[in-house]
Protein backbone atom coordinates (compact mmCIF):
# COMPACT_ATOMS: atom_id res chain seq x y z
CA UNK A 1 0.00 0.00 0.00
CA UNK A 2 1.50 3.35 -0.98
CA UNK A 3 1.06 6.39 1.20
CA UNK A 4 -0.64 7.80 -1.87
CA UNK A 5 -3.25 4.98 -1.45
CA UNK A 6 -3.30 5.01 2.35
CA UNK A 7 -4.63 9.21 2.59
CA UNK A 8 -7.14 8.46 -0.43
CA UNK A 9 -8.52 5.51 1.53
CA UNK A 10 -8.63 7.45 4.54
CA UNK A 11 -10.11 10.51 3.03
CA UNK A 12 -12.72 8.25 1.34
CA UNK A 13 -13.85 6.36 4.50
CA UNK A 14 -14.17 9.86 6.48
CA UNK A 15 -16.88 10.91 4.18
CA UNK A 16 -18.75 7.88 3.47
CA UNK A 17 -22.23 8.47 4.52
CA UNK A 18 -22.80 5.09 5.10
CA UNK A 19 -19.88 4.43 7.50
CA UNK A 20 -21.25 4.07 11.18
CA UNK A 21 -20.25 5.52 14.10
CA UNK A 22 -17.79 2.49 15.21
CA UNK A 23 -15.45 2.90 11.59
CA UNK A 24 -15.39 6.96 12.42
CA UNK A 25 -14.20 6.97 15.72
CA UNK A 26 -11.26 4.83 14.75
CA UNK A 27 -10.60 7.92 11.86
CA UNK A 28 -10.16 9.96 15.53
CA UNK A 29 -6.59 8.02 16.32
CA UNK A 30 -3.98 10.40 15.34
CA UNK A 31 -2.59 8.11 12.83
CA UNK A 32 -5.13 8.92 10.73
CA UNK A 33 -3.64 12.63 10.12
CA UNK A 34 -5.46 14.92 8.36
CA UNK A 35 -8.70 12.87 7.48
CA UNK A 36 -9.90 12.70 11.22
CA UNK A 37 -9.63 16.05 10.96
CA UNK A 38 -11.43 17.36 7.92
CA UNK A 39 -13.96 14.51 9.31
CA UNK A 40 -14.81 16.39 12.24
CA UNK A 41 -14.50 19.70 10.82
CA UNK A 42 -16.51 19.06 7.15
CA UNK A 43 -19.43 16.32 7.51
CA UNK A 44 -22.86 15.67 10.07
CA UNK A 45 -21.50 13.11 12.52
CA UNK A 46 -23.16 10.65 14.47
CA UNK A 47 -24.24 11.08 18.12
CA UNK A 48 -21.05 8.51 19.19
CA UNK A 49 -18.79 10.37 17.28
CA UNK A 50 -19.74 13.70 18.45
CA UNK A 51 -19.15 12.49 22.35
CA UNK A 52 -15.95 10.95 21.56
CA UNK A 53 -14.31 13.79 19.85
CA UNK A 54 -15.79 16.08 22.91
CA UNK A 55 -13.95 14.06 25.01
CA UNK A 56 -10.90 13.81 23.00
CA UNK A 57 -7.88 14.15 24.49
CA UNK A 58 -6.10 15.10 21.59
CA UNK A 59 -7.15 18.91 20.93
CA UNK A 60 -7.09 19.13 17.18
CA UNK A 61 -9.59 16.77 17.31
CA UNK A 62 -11.79 19.29 19.45
CA UNK A 63 -10.42 22.07 17.61
CA UNK A 64 -12.11 20.52 14.42
CA UNK A 65 -15.16 19.71 16.22
CA UNK A 66 -15.92 23.04 16.98
CA UNK A 67 -15.71 24.25 13.45
CA UNK A 68 -18.14 21.93 12.54
CA UNK A 69 -21.63 23.59 10.81
CA UNK A 70 -23.36 20.38 10.74
CA UNK A 71 -23.46 19.33 14.24
CA UNK A 72 -26.16 20.86 16.18
CA UNK A 73 -24.69 23.76 17.87
CA UNK A 74 -25.96 23.17 21.58
CA UNK A 75 -23.77 19.86 21.42
CA UNK A 76 -20.36 21.67 21.17
CA UNK A 77 -21.51 23.57 24.15
CA UNK A 78 -18.63 22.14 26.55
CA UNK A 79 -15.87 23.67 24.08
CA UNK A 80 -17.20 27.04 25.12
CA UNK A 81 -15.17 26.34 28.85
CA UNK A 82 -12.75 24.20 27.37
CA UNK A 83 -9.13 23.95 28.72
CA UNK A 84 -7.54 24.75 25.47
CA UNK A 85 -7.91 28.55 24.62
CA UNK A 86 -7.52 27.33 20.39
CA UNK A 87 -10.18 25.10 21.18
CA UNK A 88 -12.38 27.97 22.51
CA UNK A 89 -11.42 30.18 19.99
CA UNK A 90 -12.37 27.70 17.37
CA UNK A 91 -15.62 27.53 18.20
CA UNK A 92 -15.62 31.57 18.79
CA UNK A 93 -14.26 32.19 15.26
CA UNK A 94 -16.71 29.52 13.40
CA UNK A 95 -15.36 27.71 10.25
CA UNK A 96 -13.02 28.58 7.81
CA UNK A 97 -15.04 27.53 4.83
CA UNK A 98 -17.24 31.02 5.01
CA UNK A 99 -20.22 29.26 4.16
CA UNK A 100 -23.30 31.79 3.45
CA UNK A 101 -25.36 31.00 5.76
CA UNK A 102 -23.84 30.58 9.68
CA UNK A 103 -26.02 29.51 11.75
CA UNK A 104 -26.10 31.87 15.05
CA UNK A 105 -24.46 30.30 18.60
CA UNK A 106 -27.31 29.56 21.14
CA UNK A 107 -27.31 32.27 23.89
CA UNK A 108 -25.91 29.91 26.43
CA UNK A 109 -22.60 29.72 24.61
CA UNK A 110 -22.33 33.36 23.66
CA UNK A 111 -22.83 34.40 27.44
CA UNK A 112 -20.56 32.03 28.33
CA UNK A 113 -17.80 33.42 26.26
CA UNK A 114 -19.08 37.07 27.33
CA UNK A 115 -18.61 36.48 30.60
CA UNK A 116 -15.38 34.31 31.07
CA UNK A 117 -12.59 35.29 33.14
CA UNK A 118 -9.92 33.91 31.79
CA UNK A 119 -9.12 32.32 27.97
CA UNK A 120 -8.30 28.79 28.79
CA UNK A 121 -5.97 26.83 31.04
CA UNK A 122 -3.29 26.72 28.65
CA UNK A 123 -2.97 30.29 28.95
CA UNK A 124 -2.40 31.09 24.99
CA UNK A 125 -5.12 33.53 24.59
CA UNK A 126 -6.88 35.79 26.39
CA UNK A 127 -10.48 35.90 27.09
CA UNK A 128 -10.70 39.07 25.01
CA UNK A 129 -8.68 37.46 22.31
CA UNK A 130 -11.35 34.74 21.81
CA UNK A 131 -14.63 37.17 22.17
CA UNK A 132 -12.89 39.24 19.41
CA UNK A 133 -13.38 35.80 17.20
CA UNK A 134 -17.25 35.47 18.71
CA UNK A 135 -18.00 39.09 17.10
CA UNK A 136 -16.27 38.91 13.74
CA UNK A 137 -17.95 35.68 13.35
CA UNK A 138 -21.60 36.06 12.30
CA UNK A 139 -22.46 33.45 15.39
CA UNK A 140 -23.89 36.35 17.23
CA UNK A 141 -27.48 37.12 16.12
CA UNK A 142 -28.38 40.56 15.92
CA UNK A 143 -31.34 40.69 18.00
CA UNK A 144 -28.53 38.90 21.15
CA UNK A 145 -27.33 42.15 22.82
CA UNK A 146 -30.60 44.00 23.03
CA UNK A 147 -32.11 40.85 24.58
CA UNK A 148 -29.32 40.84 26.90
CA UNK A 149 -30.15 44.21 28.14
CA UNK A 150 -31.80 43.13 31.68
CA UNK A 151 -29.25 40.36 32.17
CA UNK A 152 -27.77 40.26 35.82
CA UNK A 153 -24.45 40.08 34.18
CA UNK A 154 -22.72 43.67 33.87
CA UNK A 155 -20.37 42.50 31.20
CA UNK A 156 -23.89 41.31 29.52
CA UNK A 157 -25.28 44.52 29.69
CA UNK A 158 -22.57 46.70 28.57
CA UNK A 159 -23.24 44.82 25.02
CA UNK A 160 -26.47 46.08 24.75
CA UNK A 161 -25.48 49.62 25.60
CA UNK A 162 -22.97 49.31 22.55
CA UNK A 163 -26.00 48.68 20.51
CA UNK A 164 -27.89 51.54 21.91
CA UNK A 165 -29.78 52.77 18.76
CA UNK A 166 -31.27 49.39 18.44
CA UNK A 167 -32.67 49.27 22.15
CA UNK A 168 -35.92 50.57 23.28
CA UNK A 169 -37.07 53.32 25.15
CA UNK A 170 -37.62 51.46 28.49
CA UNK A 171 -33.92 49.75 28.10
CA UNK A 172 -32.23 52.91 27.53
CA UNK A 173 -33.66 54.54 30.63
CA UNK A 174 -32.87 51.43 32.71
CA UNK A 175 -29.02 50.93 31.32
CA UNK A 176 -28.97 54.95 32.06
CA UNK A 177 -29.23 54.20 35.93
CA UNK A 178 -27.84 50.94 36.12
CA UNK A 179 -25.62 50.10 38.90
CA UNK A 180 -22.38 49.59 37.46
CA UNK A 181 -20.52 52.28 36.40
CA UNK A 182 -19.10 51.01 33.28
CA UNK A 183 -22.44 50.01 31.75
CA UNK A 184 -23.75 53.75 32.89
CA UNK A 185 -20.75 55.40 31.37
CA UNK A 186 -21.64 53.29 27.71
CA UNK A 187 -24.98 54.28 27.95
CA UNK A 188 -23.99 57.98 28.01
CA UNK A 189 -21.98 57.54 25.30
CA UNK A 190 -24.36 56.06 23.71
CA UNK A 191 -26.94 58.34 24.49
CA UNK A 192 -25.21 61.00 22.87
CA UNK A 193 -25.37 60.16 19.42
CA UNK A 194 -29.23 60.64 19.50
CA UNK A 195 -28.34 64.61 21.21
CA UNK A 196 -27.48 66.54 17.94
CA UNK A 197 -25.61 69.06 19.54
CA UNK A 198 -23.76 66.59 21.58
CA UNK A 199 -22.49 65.08 18.12
CA UNK A 200 -21.67 68.89 16.65
CA UNK A 201 -19.29 69.28 19.56
CA UNK A 202 -17.25 66.22 19.34
CA UNK A 203 -17.65 65.85 15.67
CA UNK A 204 -14.61 64.31 14.38
CA UNK A 205 -12.54 66.18 11.21
CA UNK A 206 -14.93 65.87 8.38
CA UNK A 207 -13.52 63.53 6.03
CA UNK A 208 -11.99 60.66 8.29
CA UNK A 209 -12.96 57.23 9.21
CA UNK A 210 -14.51 57.88 12.62
CA UNK A 211 -16.43 61.02 11.02
CA UNK A 212 -18.13 59.11 8.24
CA UNK A 213 -19.30 56.59 10.76
CA UNK A 214 -20.92 59.34 12.93
CA UNK A 215 -22.26 60.99 10.10
CA UNK A 216 -23.75 57.81 8.81
CA UNK A 217 -25.13 56.85 12.06
CA UNK A 218 -26.22 60.24 14.57
CA UNK A 219 -28.24 62.24 15.29
CA UNK A 220 -27.15 65.38 13.19
CA UNK A 221 -27.62 69.37 13.70
CA UNK A 222 -28.43 71.96 11.12
CA UNK A 223 -25.00 72.97 11.34
CA UNK A 224 -23.20 69.75 10.66
CA UNK A 225 -25.54 69.04 8.14
CA UNK A 226 -24.74 72.39 6.46
CA UNK A 227 -20.57 70.97 7.03
CA UNK A 228 -21.35 68.23 4.85
CA UNK A 229 -22.73 69.82 1.94
CA UNK A 230 -19.88 72.68 2.12
CA UNK A 231 -17.66 69.90 2.02
CA UNK A 232 -19.62 67.96 -0.17
CA UNK A 233 -19.67 64.80 2.25
CA UNK A 234 -22.99 64.10 1.65
CA UNK A 235 -22.95 60.13 1.22
CA UNK A 236 -23.35 59.59 4.67
CA UNK A 237 -26.70 61.92 5.34
CA UNK A 238 -27.91 59.93 2.31
CA UNK A 239 -27.42 56.42 4.81
CA UNK A 240 -28.51 58.34 7.98
CA UNK A 241 -31.75 57.68 9.26
CA UNK A 242 -31.53 60.41 11.31
CA UNK A 243 -31.33 63.01 8.68
CA UNK A 244 -33.60 66.11 8.78
CA UNK A 245 -36.21 66.37 6.42
CA UNK A 246 -34.73 69.45 4.79
CA UNK A 247 -31.52 67.89 3.87
CA UNK A 248 -33.16 65.00 2.67
CA UNK A 249 -35.30 66.79 -0.02
CA UNK A 250 -32.02 68.25 -1.33
CA UNK A 251 -30.29 64.92 -1.22
CA UNK A 252 -33.03 64.05 -3.58
CA UNK A 253 -32.27 66.95 -6.42
CA UNK A 254 -28.87 66.69 -5.87
CA UNK A 255 -26.79 66.38 -9.07
CA UNK A 256 -25.28 62.76 -8.63
CA UNK A 257 -27.22 59.79 -9.76
CA UNK A 258 -25.71 57.87 -6.58
CA UNK A 259 -27.09 59.99 -3.89
CA UNK A 260 -30.30 59.94 -5.22
CA UNK A 261 -30.19 56.23 -5.54
CA UNK A 262 -29.33 55.99 -2.06
CA UNK A 263 -32.30 58.58 -0.45
CA UNK A 264 -34.72 56.90 -3.36
CA UNK A 265 -36.27 53.73 -1.48
CA UNK A 266 -35.89 55.83 2.44
CA UNK A 267 -39.28 55.30 4.39
CA UNK A 268 -39.18 58.86 5.40
CA UNK A 269 -38.91 60.28 1.99
CA UNK A 270 -41.38 63.21 1.55
CA UNK A 271 -43.11 64.49 -2.13
CA UNK A 272 -39.91 63.99 -3.26
CA UNK A 273 -40.51 60.70 -3.77
CA UNK A 274 -43.06 61.35 -6.32
CA UNK A 275 -40.08 63.94 -8.63
CA UNK A 276 -37.54 60.55 -8.27
CA UNK A 277 -39.94 58.50 -10.30
CA UNK A 278 -39.34 60.46 -13.63
CA UNK A 279 -35.31 61.42 -12.80
CA UNK A 280 -33.49 61.14 -15.79
CA UNK A 281 -31.43 57.99 -14.20
CA UNK A 282 -33.48 54.25 -14.60
CA UNK A 283 -31.99 53.24 -11.43
CA UNK A 284 -33.42 56.34 -9.86
CA UNK A 285 -36.96 55.67 -11.05
CA UNK A 286 -36.98 51.98 -10.24
CA UNK A 287 -35.53 52.84 -6.67
CA UNK A 288 -38.38 55.65 -6.47
CA UNK A 289 -41.32 52.99 -8.05
CA UNK A 290 -40.44 50.75 -4.41
CA UNK A 291 -40.59 53.57 -2.12
CA UNK A 292 -44.26 53.44 -1.64
CA UNK A 293 -44.26 49.65 -0.58
CA UNK A 294 -41.18 50.53 2.23
CA UNK A 295 -42.97 51.80 5.17
CA UNK A 296 -40.69 50.99 7.88
CA UNK A 297 -36.70 50.63 8.48
CA UNK A 298 -36.75 47.17 8.43
CA UNK A 299 -38.23 46.48 5.20
CA UNK A 300 -36.15 49.45 3.82
CA UNK A 301 -33.01 46.65 4.69
CA UNK A 302 -34.61 43.89 3.38
CA UNK A 303 -35.14 45.69 -0.02
CA UNK A 304 -31.28 47.20 0.29
CA UNK A 305 -30.63 43.89 0.42
CA UNK A 306 -31.20 43.02 -3.00
CA UNK A 307 -31.63 46.00 -5.17
CA UNK A 308 -27.43 46.76 -5.27
CA UNK A 309 -26.75 42.98 -6.14
CA UNK A 310 -26.64 40.95 -9.17
CA UNK A 311 -27.62 38.00 -10.03
CA UNK A 312 -24.49 36.07 -8.67
CA UNK A 313 -24.50 37.85 -5.42
CA UNK A 314 -22.86 35.47 -2.92
CA UNK A 315 -23.43 37.44 0.46
CA UNK A 316 -24.48 35.99 3.91
CA UNK A 317 -27.26 34.69 4.42
CA UNK A 318 -29.14 36.76 7.49
CA UNK A 319 -31.94 36.30 9.34
CA UNK A 320 -34.62 38.76 8.44
CA UNK A 321 -35.67 41.26 11.34
CA UNK A 322 -38.23 39.96 12.99
CA UNK A 323 -40.49 43.24 13.38
CA UNK A 324 -41.10 42.01 9.65
CA UNK A 325 -44.57 41.26 8.75
CA UNK A 326 -44.88 38.31 6.76
CA UNK A 327 -48.05 40.24 5.13
CA UNK A 328 -45.74 42.65 3.64
CA UNK A 329 -43.71 39.86 2.25
CA UNK A 330 -46.46 38.23 0.66
CA UNK A 331 -47.62 41.62 -0.86
CA UNK A 332 -44.21 42.04 -2.64
CA UNK A 333 -44.39 38.34 -3.78
CA UNK A 334 -47.26 39.47 -6.11
CA UNK A 335 -45.93 42.59 -7.12
CA UNK A 336 -45.18 44.02 -10.67
CA UNK A 337 -42.21 44.79 -9.40
CA UNK A 338 -39.28 42.32 -10.06
CA UNK A 339 -37.05 43.78 -6.82
CA UNK A 340 -40.15 43.18 -4.60
CA UNK A 341 -40.63 39.34 -6.36
CA UNK A 342 -36.93 39.19 -5.21
CA UNK A 343 -37.06 40.15 -1.57
CA UNK A 344 -39.94 37.99 -1.27
CA UNK A 345 -38.00 35.18 -2.52
CA UNK A 346 -35.15 35.40 0.61
CA UNK A 347 -37.99 35.43 3.01
CA UNK A 348 -37.95 31.61 4.44
CA UNK A 349 -41.32 31.85 5.98
CA UNK A 350 -42.86 32.55 2.03
CA UNK A 351 -45.78 30.10 1.74
CA UNK A 352 -45.76 26.94 -0.32
CA UNK A 353 -48.52 28.21 -2.38
CA UNK A 354 -46.42 31.67 -3.09
CA UNK A 355 -42.81 29.33 -3.62
CA UNK A 356 -44.45 27.56 -6.16
CA UNK A 357 -45.62 30.96 -8.38
CA UNK A 358 -41.92 32.50 -7.84
CA UNK A 359 -39.89 29.10 -8.92
CA UNK A 360 -42.19 29.96 -12.38
CA UNK A 361 -41.24 33.34 -12.43
CA UNK A 362 -39.69 35.33 -15.50
CA UNK A 363 -37.23 37.19 -13.71
CA UNK A 364 -34.23 34.94 -13.23
CA UNK A 365 -33.30 36.62 -10.08
CA UNK A 366 -36.17 35.56 -8.39
CA UNK A 367 -35.94 32.14 -8.96
CA UNK A 368 -32.46 32.12 -8.09
CA UNK A 369 -32.60 34.24 -4.43
CA UNK A 370 -35.53 31.46 -3.78
CA UNK A 371 -33.22 28.78 -4.67
CA UNK A 372 -30.83 29.43 -2.12
CA UNK A 373 -32.99 31.35 0.25
CA UNK A 374 -36.00 29.05 0.67
CA UNK A 375 -36.39 25.44 2.76
CA UNK A 376 -39.49 24.54 -0.16
CA UNK A 377 -37.40 25.74 -2.85
CA UNK A 378 -38.65 23.01 -5.56
CA UNK A 379 -35.56 20.30 -6.03
CA UNK A 380 -35.92 20.80 -10.17
CA UNK A 381 -35.38 24.70 -9.54
CA UNK A 382 -31.92 23.94 -7.18
CA UNK A 383 -30.61 21.57 -9.75
CA UNK A 384 -31.27 24.61 -12.90
CA UNK A 385 -29.80 27.52 -10.71
CA UNK A 386 -26.64 24.82 -9.76
CA UNK A 387 -26.22 24.24 -13.75
CA UNK A 388 -26.51 27.90 -14.77
CA UNK A 389 -25.21 29.69 -11.90
CA UNK A 390 -21.59 28.11 -10.75
CA UNK A 391 -21.58 31.10 -8.63
CA UNK A 392 -24.01 29.63 -6.44
CA UNK A 393 -22.75 25.67 -6.38
CA UNK A 394 -21.01 25.18 -2.79
CA UNK A 395 -24.15 26.64 -0.93
CA UNK A 396 -26.34 25.16 -3.24
CA UNK A 397 -24.69 21.37 -2.36
CA UNK A 398 -25.75 21.99 1.85
CA UNK A 399 -29.27 22.14 0.97
CA UNK A 400 -30.80 19.46 2.51
CA UNK A 401 -33.54 19.90 -0.28
CA UNK A 402 -30.75 19.53 -3.37
CA UNK A 403 -31.92 16.28 -5.49
CA UNK A 404 -29.40 13.59 -4.85
CA UNK A 405 -31.34 11.96 -7.76
CA UNK A 406 -32.46 12.78 -11.07
CA UNK A 407 -29.70 14.35 -12.12
CA UNK A 408 -28.05 11.52 -15.26
CA UNK A 409 -29.58 13.63 -18.04
CA UNK A 410 -26.28 16.17 -17.37
CA UNK A 411 -23.25 13.38 -17.72
CA UNK A 412 -22.80 14.92 -21.10
CA UNK A 413 -22.69 18.52 -19.83
CA UNK A 414 -19.65 20.43 -21.16
CA UNK A 415 -18.86 21.92 -17.57
CA UNK A 416 -16.48 18.98 -15.63
CA UNK A 417 -18.39 20.17 -12.45
CA UNK A 418 -21.92 19.45 -13.41
CA UNK A 419 -20.80 16.15 -14.72
CA UNK A 420 -19.55 15.02 -11.67
CA UNK A 421 -22.80 16.00 -10.60
CA UNK A 422 -24.05 13.53 -12.53
CA UNK A 423 -21.42 10.97 -12.20
CA UNK A 424 -23.26 9.65 -8.82
CA UNK A 425 -26.77 9.53 -9.64
CA UNK A 426 -27.58 6.11 -8.64
CA UNK A 427 -30.05 5.99 -11.97
CA UNK A 428 -27.28 6.35 -13.93
CA UNK A 429 -26.69 3.41 -16.10
CA UNK A 430 -22.98 3.38 -16.26
CA UNK A 431 -20.81 5.72 -14.21
CA UNK A 432 -18.19 7.59 -16.21
CA UNK A 433 -15.06 5.79 -14.64
CA UNK A 434 -13.16 6.90 -17.57
CA UNK A 435 -14.24 10.75 -17.90
CA UNK A 436 -10.89 12.89 -18.84
CA UNK A 437 -11.32 14.76 -15.34
CA UNK A 438 -10.34 13.72 -12.23
CA UNK A 439 -13.37 15.02 -10.60
CA UNK A 440 -15.87 13.15 -12.61
CA UNK A 441 -13.86 10.15 -12.07
CA UNK A 442 -13.69 10.40 -8.19
CA UNK A 443 -17.61 11.10 -8.33
CA UNK A 444 -18.43 7.86 -10.25
CA UNK A 445 -16.23 6.19 -8.36
CA UNK A 446 -18.53 6.96 -5.00
CA UNK A 447 -21.67 5.75 -7.60
CA UNK A 448 -23.87 3.25 -4.93
CA UNK A 449 -24.63 1.11 -7.84
CA UNK A 450 -21.31 -0.24 -8.37
CA UNK A 451 -20.71 -3.64 -6.55
CA UNK A 452 -18.38 -4.66 -4.09
CA UNK A 453 -16.60 -6.42 -6.58
CA UNK A 454 -16.39 -3.38 -8.91
CA UNK A 455 -14.85 -1.49 -6.30
CA UNK A 456 -11.92 -3.55 -5.21
CA UNK A 457 -10.43 -2.62 -8.57
CA UNK A 458 -11.38 0.94 -8.20
CA UNK A 459 -9.90 1.09 -4.71
CA UNK A 460 -6.11 0.51 -6.49
CA UNK A 461 -6.42 2.98 -8.86
CA UNK A 462 -5.21 6.24 -7.46
CA UNK A 463 -7.61 7.93 -10.34
CA UNK A 464 -10.88 6.29 -8.34
CA UNK A 465 -9.43 5.43 -4.68
CA UNK A 466 -10.89 8.07 -2.70
CA UNK A 467 -14.28 7.92 -4.54
CA UNK A 468 -14.62 4.13 -4.18
CA UNK A 469 -13.72 4.14 -0.34
CA UNK A 470 -16.76 7.05 -0.17
CA UNK A 471 -18.89 4.60 -1.63
CA UNK A 472 -22.12 3.74 0.48
CA UNK A 473 -21.95 0.66 -1.18
CA UNK A 474 -18.62 -0.21 0.07
CA UNK A 475 -19.38 -2.99 2.73
CA UNK A 476 -18.51 -2.35 6.78
CA UNK A 477 -16.37 -5.18 7.23
CA UNK A 478 -14.06 -3.45 4.04
CA UNK A 479 -14.10 -0.05 5.75
CA UNK A 480 -12.22 -2.05 8.69
CA UNK A 481 -9.93 -3.80 6.65
CA UNK A 482 -9.26 -0.53 5.44
CA UNK A 483 -8.56 1.11 8.06
CA UNK A 484 -7.00 -1.95 9.57
CA UNK A 485 -4.17 -1.17 7.02
CA UNK A 486 -4.13 2.30 6.89
CA UNK A 487 -3.78 2.71 10.74
CA UNK A 488 -1.45 -0.85 11.51
CA UNK A 489 0.34 -0.59 9.03
CA UNK A 490 -0.81 -3.90 7.72
CA UNK A 491 0.78 -5.21 4.55
CA UNK A 492 -1.90 -7.14 3.11
CA UNK A 493 -2.89 -6.27 -0.25
CA UNK A 494 -6.22 -4.48 -0.59
CA UNK A 495 -8.73 -7.48 -1.94
CA UNK A 496 -6.81 -9.67 0.62
CA UNK A 497 -8.47 -8.56 3.95
CA UNK A 498 -12.36 -8.62 2.02
CA UNK A 499 -14.83 -10.35 4.22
Amino acid sequence: MSDSLRELWLRGIAFNAAAPADVLIRLLDEAAGEAGLLMCESRDLPEAVIDAALRHSVERIRRALARNLHVDPARLAPLAADPSGLVRASLAGGTRLQPRWVRPLPDDILVTFLTAQEGGEDGRLTEKEIVGELWSSRQVPPSFPRDMAGHDHPTLRLCAAFQWQSLTTAQRSALLDDPDPAVREAARRGNRQLDPEAVEAELPPIGTRYAVFVLSTCALSPAVVEQCFAADEVHPLARNRHTPADALARLARHPDAEIRRLVATRPDLGPEAAELKHDPDEDVRMRARLQPSISTWAEFQEVQKVVDHGPDCTCPITQPATELSPDWFATCAVSEEPVLRRVAAGWPGLSAELVETLAQDDDEEVRIRLACHHPLAPPNLLLDVFVTRPAHRPHLLTLPAFPRTGRAHLIEHPDPEVRALAAADPALPEPPLEDPDDAVRRAAATNPTLTPESLETLLTDLRTAEGAAANPSLPVPRMHALLDQCLNGAATPPTAARR
